[in-house]
């Protein structure tokens, strides 16, 4: 692990929690508030540590925010929630109100790329009402700019592992309590193609265990169904947002790789696209450097073209 990068330990020991919306919501933010704010969103089955490489270097310039989203990582894990990407972006929105934030970027991974979407989407609507609702649109942050990493989104691209194929089964909850760490090992060993090192795979079963985290292991996974059911919604944001967007995209990722990026230039037709040869599915782990490089360089010109 880099000398830069917090371990696990220390990245708990730097964050807060908060309540937000009922729930125990652990969170951590970096850097000057008066510096533009940058929202990161974890994946499944990780959490905000996720970013930690990334996380000093990006709080040089910006005010970097990000939370263990519910049930997941150090946050609560209630049994009696059905964990809709909905209610994930209510909690991101309810952060950066608590925080004061009016504007704000998105980097973004995996399952928080569909929380993004939503973002998006609520972004749209909130400027297409604007004019008949003057009096609401001041409520929520608006978007400058969005980037994504490796995720599904879109659904008819999305590959998912046998792990996640089991978990969204009816077999999920027995699944679930049979999940271990070797399966975790496996899995990962499957969708990165550059090997993680033990202490991030026993960081990674360490947040996924905390609070007994296995009970609510397979209400997290059903963000695919829901992927389904909501694609006009999400889709239509990245086809149809004002918000500057870039992909950033581990090509040897056999979930959401070279094959989804190709989707993405069919549909959303964007010019800003990254891709990262002989990568898996966690660029920002497996080659930290030019993820924090190609985030850096998209942020900055966005601010220079006013965006």
């Amino acid at each position: 692990m880099s000398a830069n990068a917090p371990s696990l330990n220390q990245w708990q020991q730097q964050g807060k929690r908060i309540s937000l919306l009922g729930q125990d919501i652990f969170y951590c933010t970096a850097g000057d508030a008066d510096k533009p704010a940058l929202l990161l969103i974890h994946g499944f089955p990780t959490a905000s540590w996720d970013w930690r490489y990334q996380w000093q270097a990006l709080s040089e310039n910006y005010f970097v925010i990000t939370m263990d989203m519910l049930g997941f990582g150090f946050s609560a894990k209630p049994q009696n929630r059905d964990y809709r990407i909905a209610f994930q972006a209510d909690l991101q929105q309810a952060l950066l109100k608590h925080l004061n934030i009016q504007q704000y970027s998105i980097l973004a991974h995996d399952y928080g790329d569909t929380v993004a979407q939503e973002l998006l989407a609520r972004d749209l609507d909130q400027n297409r009402n604007s004019n008949q609702s003057s009096n609401n649109s001041s409520n929520n942050s608006s978007i400058s700019a969005c980037i994504l990493l490796n995720g599904g989104l879109f659904p008819e691209t999305h590959k998912p592992v046998l792990v996640q194929k089991l978990l969204i089964s009816p077999l999920g909850p027995l699944f679930a309590r049979l999940y271990s760490y070797k399966k975790l090992q496996k899995t990962f060993a499957y969708i990165c193609a550059k090997p993680l090192s033990d202490e991030e795979l026993q960081g990674f079963w360490t947040l996924i265990s905390h609070q007994q985290g296995l009970r609510v292991f397979h209400k997290l996974i059903r963000y695919m169904s829901e992927r389904r059911q909501f694609r006009e919604r999400w889709v239509g944001a990245l086809q149809n947002t004002h918000v500057p967007l870039a992909l950033i995209n581990g090509s040897a990722d056999p979930i959401s790789g070279e094959h989804m990026v190709a989707r993405y230039r069919e549909l959303v037709d964007g010019e800003n696209i990254v891709q990262l040869p002989g990568i898996g599915h966690y660029p920002q782990l497996e080659d930290s450097q030019s993820v924090l490089a190609a985030v850096q360089s998209f942020l900055a010109g966005v601010m220079l073209s006013g965006g």
